[in-house]
């Protein structure tokens, strides 16, 4: 019998001068970037985090850790697509994702679509219709608010095949 699961994922980059903006694989222009050993991409690694977590599999840091010099600097679409080589190689299947990126600036609607397509491909040509991208303000509350960082949820239902 076929069963489903969820999965809830977070993360949160401060943004810096000198980097640059990656959001969903999508590189946006910015006059700041999110600092981190990898690209900081926060809504790929919040993706990540649920993808994993729905299939018992840790997180993030267990598996492409801050501490490793293979991924400084890596694409965070790259490593999404690792992920979905782990779940292909448990027969799991990918129901859909919805996401939030919450930020002041930059304004994440304009490249949603883009940020899906990036996303999509990364997971075995996932169809975008499976996937949930919204930008939130926070109404100039909190880090986010102040332009200090950028945060993102996800959520992901997955089927694992019998």
């Amino acid at each position: 019998m076929d069963s489903f699961r969820i999965g809830i994922g977070y993360d949160v980059h401060r943004l810096v001068q000198g980097r640059p903006c990656i959001i969903g694989g999508v590189r946006i222009p910015f006059d700041r970037g999110l600092d981190g050993h990898s690209d900081a991409d926060v809504l790929v690694h919040a993706i990540i985090d649920a993808l994993l977590g729905a299939a018992g599999l840790g997180d993030i840091g267990a598996h492409f850790p801050d501490t490793d010099e293979r991924y400084r600097g890596a694409d965070s679409l790259r490593l999404l697509t690792a992920v979905h080589e782990m779940l292909v190689a448990r027969s799991v299947a990918i129901v859909n994702i919805d996401s939030v990126v919450q930020c002041q600036m930059p304004k994440i609607l304009p490249h949603a679509e883009e940020m899906k397509r990036a996303i999509g491909r990364a997971l075995g040509d996932l169809d975008i219709s499976r996937i949930g991208i919204k930008g939130k303000t926070t109404e100039g509350l909190g880090f986010p608010g102040r332009g200090e960082g950028i945060a993102a949820q996800a959520v992901a239902l997955i089927m694992i095949r019998a």
